[in-house]
């Protein structure tokens, strides 16, 4: 019952993702599209922290926190625009951080071998936020007094200090210097915590994207910058216990909760945060698919494996590993998967020439079992353009039988492709194989486009035989709201196949898929 519910939150929030993506991908390009990089710009924006942070330190005092604030918004040429990109990015890592959590659930990606990605995720998005708070305090304005006044009240709840921190700001004696050495302490060492978990966060993947593309990084730096100088970060009146508080202007990024912990009692307040927190955690386990809809891993080839090793290179996520198998040759090693850490994207699949590799049903003879069916009840000619679509992007034709007079043939994720399918297709008649992918950025199985056009174009195992006319092969990039791209492309490449000479015929199916296990060329 949770799962279904979960699926239709999911299917809820895919529609207006896939609308937002769609635009962002006309004015930016799929290769640009922020929301396919919001993980990136977190990462990117915590480098701006970090260099920002470090020429604020050089002149900031524990002693006179406000009137260091008061004379770096003074400097000419840095302090005042240096403050405001500071706190410009972590704004922003609180915003990408959060756009990023929401792909990733609404795309289905949160559980299973994904889980620790999830939870590492939910504990960086913490962190940050307790390394922002701390970061807000050190000011000591109006802002960081309803903070720190706010948090001692939390704090206060709990039984770890001797005494109650609130008596530090009632006002009969000055704030100690060190309540101002320990915020500044925190706010160093969170990000420390913040590197590590980061490490966690991406151990389980093979060549993990830390940055956004260079045009994105500088695009990104530059508006950050200009919204800097043009609008420097305020800062409010000097925090003064005397004074009863009036109307303070707040980063909502950052003190969101403040109106609603104040309603609440300190207990109370506990409580909501971490049944908030629990609830994130636990999306995992609550959104995952019913048993029966769970894709199952790949299977270990086992004896008859090659040994080539590249399904363990083409894995994303280290799922597969070459052992050693006791045999007449001890220096022989075949590929073993990894069951905890397949996600089941196919992509070893498309990876294997031998084709002994990959999902249940769905290895490269799985295919081939199935593109002889399809051509079966086709009536496929020279003329006509075969059209394989991601069944996650391809603005969901892969549900279609066919559109505008050509076939579809759907595939789980077009990394699982095997390139025997595309030659498989042309040497039946057709006059074309139009491949619509979902856009590089935003593969659910991260690397499945790159590696089918490298299998195409580039020579890559299992790789498209040299014969195969690459004229007659086309790939089209396309998000879920994006079939009017699919659409064009498809109207653009029958125009080109029309040009081109009449395909083989059926007399020109040459593909054996009884490989041997020491073939080592795709067939």
């Amino acid at each position: 019952m949770i799962s279904r519910s979960s699926h239709y939150l999911r299917e809820w929030g895919r529609r207006p993702l896939a609308a937002a993506d769609a635009a962002l991908n006309r004015l930016y390009t799929w290769r640009y599209n922020p929301l396919y990089h919001s993980g990136t710009l977190v990462v990117l924006a915590f480098l701006l922290m970090l260099v920002t942070g470090v020429y604020l330190l050089l002149f900031y005092r524990i002693g006179s926190p406000y009137e260091s604030m008061v004379r770096i918004n003074e400097q000419v040429w840095a302090g005042s625009w240096m403050r405001a990109l500071h706190r410009y990015a972590a704004d922003l890592a609180i915003v990408a951080g959060l756009l990023h959590s929401f792909r990733i659930f609404v795309q289905g990606r949160s559980w299973g071998p994904r889980t620790l990605a999830w939870v590492s995720g939910v504990i960086l998005f913490f962190l940050t936020f307790a390394s922002g708070w701390t970061g807000y305090v050190m000011l000591w304005d109006d802002q960081a007094q309803l903070l720190a006044v706010e948090g001692a009240r939390l704090l206060d709840a709990l039984p770890i200090f001797s005494e109650p921190i609130s008596r530090t700001f009632v006002g009969d004696r000055p704030i100690p210097g060190a309540f101002f050495f320990l915020n500044l302490f925190l706010h160093i060492a969170l990000p420390v915590g913040v590197a590590l978990v980061l490490w966690i966060h991406v151990s389980r993947q093979s060549r993990p994207a830390l940055l956004p593309p260079r045009g994105l990084l500088w695009g990104t730096t530059l508006l950050l910058f200009g919204a800097s100088v043009i609008g420097p970060a305020p800062l409010g009146p000097k925090a003064d216990l005397y004074r009863v508080l009036g109307t303070v202007e707040v980063d909502w990024f950052y003190a969101f909760f403040v109106p609603m912990s104040r309603l609440l009692q300190p207990v109370e307040a506990w409580m909501a945060f971490l049944a908030f927190g629990a609830l994130l955690c636990l999306v995992p386990w609550w959104s995952r698919p019913a048993p029966e809809e769970r894709p199952e891993p790949s299977l270990s080839p086992g004896r008859l494996c090659t040994g080539c090793t590249q399904c363990s290179l083409d894995c994303p996520y280290e799922a597969i590993a070459m052992v050693r198998i006791v045999d007449d040759d001890p220096t022989r090693e075949v590929a073993e998967v990894n069951e905890d850490y397949c996600v089941s994207c196919g992509i070893c699949s498309a990876s294997c020439a031998p084709m002994i590799v990959g999902p249940p049903d769905r290895t490269g003879r799985d295919e081939l079992t199935e593109i002889r069916a399809f051509i079966a009840e086709q009536s496929i000619g020279p003329k006509d353009v075969v059209l394989i679509a991601c069944a996650r992007g391809a603005g969901r034709l892969a549900g279609q039988a066919e559109v505008q007079g050509a076939r579809i043939f759907p595939v789980i994720c077009i990394g699982n492709l095997h390139t025997s399918v595309v030659e498989f297709l042309l040497r039946a008649g057709a006059g074309g194989v139009l491949i619509a992918s979902c856009p590089p950025r935003d593969c659910w199985s991260r690397e499945g486009p790159r590696w089918l056009e490298e299998r195409l174009y580039h020579g890559r195992e299992a790789e498209l035989r040299e014969s195969v006319d690459r004229r007659r092969i086309r790939v089209a990039y396309a998000g879920e709201g994006e079939r009017r791209v699919v659409l064009g492309a498809l109207a653009e490449f029958r125009r080109d196949v029309a040009e081109l000479d009449n395909a083989v015929g059926e007399d020109g199916i040459e593909i054996d898929t009884e490989c041997e296990p020491d073939a080592r060329q795709a067939l």
